[in-house]
């Protein structure tokens, strides 16, 4: 049986050149800004003009390019060698999809109809379920692909063992490098949103916080702990309470930190810039030290393992509860991915299965 797996990240420029095209591609997806297409697309193109220089000075900061393709294509190896390992027999490939920029979805839906799968299992590289992130990914893939195979997809993940074991991992590895300081407070930092998104009943910012919770569970030699969020732009009013501001706030406490970025799986301009760079000065200007950033899960093989078993549990070749998680939506989230329309009820992390041909499931 040929076994199509397709993780879904954001994506990124890989040239200078790529800025300005990456920006308008995000900035024109309804999920992003929700206006009629003939406000979105000139809105979309002012903005992406405006920010590019912006941007691209980041960008620079880091070779002049995105490494989100790169460490994307390192983990489709070592999940490859994992399902190959755990099922083999299976004919497994892994393949990916990048929302704003190369590989997209039309791409690879056309590399994954030539391989010609039964069974094709979409992995959205997202632990926490959004509408901004994992929904406009998958309705992408679904406009894409035409060809054959039955198809499953994994909603979210937020709670999992490997999850939360890999940032675990790291969190203590930074802190016992950095000779255990005393006095730390550690920062959960999830990338944010606007508040009315959330307020329209996007699940991301419980899940951002089951996911705090499961990592802080595994770290009890680290108490003081807070969940914050960062990136920040527009005018609009955004999930609070900021990561700067936590920054600030340690600092005046006399306090240092540990800043875990809990909703990224990849090294990425808003690690390597806004969080190495940019809030490390926010620390040093406030007399927050010692200042500390863990890196993110990458290829750690905890969370590996967790893809893997996404994979089987969705394909029914192990048991699992949810069919993956479980992690249940608090009541009163009506865009939760589990939950049937209109439902109150309580949904749960799901693999939905459907024919080929991008349907709905």
């Amino acid at each position: 049986m040929k076994l199509a797996v397709v993780l879904f990240n954001l994506g990124g420029p890989d040239r200078p050149e790529a800025v300005r095209p990456f920006l308008y591609n995000l900035f024109k997806d309804p999920a992003i800004i929700a206006l009629p297409a003939m406000l979105r697309l000139p809105a979309a193109s002012l903005i992406s003009r405006r920010r590019e220089a912006l941007a691209r000075a980041s960008y620079e900061l880091i070779g002049g390019a995105s490494p989100l393709l790169s460490e994307t294509e390192a983990q489709a190896r070592a999940l490859a060698e994992t399902l190959a390992a755990l099922a083999p027999d299976f004919e497994a490939k892994v393949f990916i999809a990048m929302r704003y920029w190369a590989p997209r979805a039309a791409e690879t839906a056309r590399e994954v109809a030539a391989f010609a799968p039964g069974e094709i299992v979409l992995l959205p590289l997202y632990p926490q379920f959004s509408t901004t992130t994992t929904a406009s990914s998958l309705k992408d893939w679904r406009r894409a692909y035409k060809g054959p195979g039955r198809s499953r997809e994994i909603c979210c993940y937020p709670t999992t063992r490997g999850l939360a074991g890999a940032h675990a991992e790291a969190i203590r590895e930074t802190w016992k490098t950095a000779g255990k300081p005393s006095n730390m407070r550690l920062l959960f930092s999830a990338h944010g949103l606007p508040q009315k998104v959330v307020a329209a009943g996007d699940p991301y910012r419980a899940q951002v916080e089951a996911t705090a919770a499961a990592i802080a569970a595994e770290l009890p030699e680290l108490p003081d702990r807070r969940v914050c969020f960062q990136s920040r732009v527009g005018p609009l009013r955004w999930l609070e309470p900021a990561t700067d501001a936590e920054i600030r706030q340690a600092g005046a406490e006399g306090k240092g930190v540990i800043v875990a970025p809990i909703a990224f799986v990849s090294e990425h301009v808003e690690t390597l810039v806004e969080l190495d760079r940019d809030y490390a000065k926010v620390a040093a200007e406030a007399g927050c030290a010692p200042y500390l950033r863990t890196p993110t899960p990458g290829v750690r093989p905890a969370f590996i393992a967790d893809l893997a078993e996404a994979v089987l549990v969705s394909l029914g070749r192990i048991g699992g509860p949810g069919p993956y998680g479980p992690w249940l939506c608090p009541a009163g989230l009506a865009k939760c991915a589990c939950r049937p329309e209109g439902s109150s009820e309580t949904g749960g992390v799901h693999a939905a299965a459907h024919d080929g041909g991008g349907g709905v499931p």
